[in-house]
């Protein structure tokens, strides 16, 4: 079945299938789409890192998800909104490398970038994020992943 768009609920007795086009590589600089990677999760697979730029952020509900299948070892994975007046609100839950312990960092009112560092700030193989577009300028975002060194925040004000 190709693309398609209901206007109402959608019932599936045996299930929704995914598979490999629910998947999409990430090996350099980017900026997504709804049509292209709404619902889908991007791998972040560059060791030198790449710049993910999302959609406007209009309140579409849409899903956009990044599994680090890459650590990041030179530069940075950076995703970050599509303009100055888009924001991100959530969390980052990062495991800590000493002990059974994590760090969670909280966005700030104008948070709209996130930067893995590979070391201190994430993007180490097994991170997951998860951005929602749930309002007008809006995006939600959970952070889950590990660290290395003196935990910080993955969290920026970076985009004018």
């Amino acid at each position: 079945m190709a693309s398609t768009t209901f206007a109402g609920p959608v019932t599936s007795t045996a299930g929704f299938i995914s598979g490999s086009d629910s998947l999409v590589s990430i090996a350099a600089d980017t900026t997504i789409t709804a049509a292209a990677h709404a619902g889908r999760t991007m791998n972040l697979n560059i060791a030198s890192g790449a710049t993910v730029t999302l959609p406007a952020a209009s309140g579409t509900g849409n899903t956009y998800r990044f599994f680090v299948q890459t650590t990041v070892t030179s530069n940075n994975y950076k995703i970050q909104v599509a303009n100055a007046n888009d924001t991100m609100s959530g969390v980052a839950v990062v495991a800590n490398d000493g002990g059974a312990t994590a760090s969670i960092f909280e966005t700030a009112a104008d948070s709209d970038t996130i930067t893995l560092d590979g070391t201190t700030t994430g993007g180490i193989l097994g991170g997951h994020i998860e951005i929602q577009d749930v309002a007008s300028n809006k995006f939600r975002v959970l952070i889950n992943q590990a660290a290395t060194g003196s935990e910080a925040t993955p969290f920026s004000a970076a985009v004018s």
